[in-house]
């Protein structure tokens, strides 16, 4: 292959798989990666206990300089940090699934009832059974994104599940669901609201190890999962009718990407609440950065979307410390205009 292409083939002898990779990825997922950890240390080091960054790296590798940098890096700012990481890549990637499936590039979990499905069951782990361990909280929230996906599923489905039915059953679902979340809110316990209405705004604050371990099986699961279906969300964009020209099983495709799609963006809202326009934000900075193809898309939003939290809620702490926003609140700020401008784009 000429060098002037840009383009990498990667195709191992046995197995049948096969990647075309754009040469930009690794250049751009080497600056993302280092975009996260820098970002992770400042997160772990800035605070109202502020630790110097050489000092926090120490800690994290288990070599605190006192006994107070173990306890506020490694026991109260590390998870909370590590979680935004995990949080925001789940709804990157379950954003750009979403688009595929649907193609459309306003389409993402929020949008089409996925979000709003874990969300109410979320709201009613926290208000009906508040003494329940939160290590229940993510399989809790991942049936309720699975109902809630298997009744949009059902309801589009005509012969085959049109993306343009998926996504107005989709919007149909995320009113219902918030409603049936707005009730539960007025009618419950006034302690119980206050930390469920807290959730709903999308944030990390007071995640600890309890609240990550139950979080990490999920995207190292079916992140790599739907990056080996990368070339059937390829064919997909390209239409049903060609992609059944082209060897792929389009239903039972699109049935096990929106699988993916729920357990990722359910785990994530379960573990950080829900934080808007990421899963929409995400995947269209990729696509500007890296193209279309989703072998190099999906591990660039992951990182876009790791960047995007981790950052805002370094943002929410320091901003008006000590006061805290939650990084809901600001990457709604940003994500509402960026939405704004593609529906704009797009008319």
């Amino acid at each position: 292959m000429s060098s002037s292409k840009p383009w990498l083939s990667i195709r191992p002898r046995q197995p049948r798989i096969s990647f075309r990779l754009d040469r930009r990825v690794p250049l751009v997922l080497t600056v993302l990666v280092a975009i996260a950890l820098l970002s992770l240390i400042l997160s772990v080091s800035q605070g109202e206990y502020p630790v110097s960054p050489l000092a926090a790296i120490k800690a994290v590798l288990g070599a605190p300089e006192s006994a107070d940098d173990q306890f506020v890096i490694n026991t109260l700012r590390l998870p909370r940090a590590l979680t935004a990481l995990l949080a925001g890549m789940g709804l990157a990637v379950a954003g750009t699934i979403s688009q595929a499936i649907a193609r459309n590039p306003l389409a993402a979990p929020s949008i089409i009832g996925i979000n709003s499905g874990a969300s109410f069951v979320a709201v009613v782990f926290i208000i009906l059974f508040p003494s329940a361990s939160v290590a229940w909280l993510p399989a809790a929230t991942f049936m309720g994104a699975l109902g809630v996906a298997t009744i949009l599923y059902f309801l589009a489905w005509h012969r085959s599940s049109s993306p343009i039915r998926l996504i107005l059953v989709g919007i149909g679902l995320t009113a219902m669901t918030g409603a049936l979340t707005s009730i539960l809110v007025t009618f419950g316990n006034i302690n119980n609201v206050s930390q469920a209405l807290v959730w709903l705004t999308g944030s990390v604050y007071g995640r600890s190890w309890q609240h990550f371990w139950p979080l990490v099986p999920w995207p190292i699961i079916f992140i790599p999962l739907s990056l080996l279906l990368a070339r059937d969300l390829d064919a997909l964009n390209l239409g049903e009718n060609l992609a059944q020209g082209l060897g792929s099983r389009v239903e039972r495709t699109r049935s096990v990407l929106l699988f993916c799609t729920v357990a990722l963006a359910g785990s994530s809202v379960a573990t950080a609440g829900t934080i808007g326009f990421v899963g929409l934000m995400a995947p269209h900075l990729a696509r500007q950065l890296v193209g279309p193809s989703h072998v190099g898309l999906i591990p660039v939003a992951a990182m876009i979307g790791a960047c995007i939290v981790e950052l805002a809620d370094l943002l929410g702490r320091l901003l008006f410390a000590p006061i805290e926003i939650p990084c809901g609140v600001i990457t709604a700020i940003i994500g509402a205009p960026y939405f704004l401008w593609l529906l704009y784009r797009n008319r």
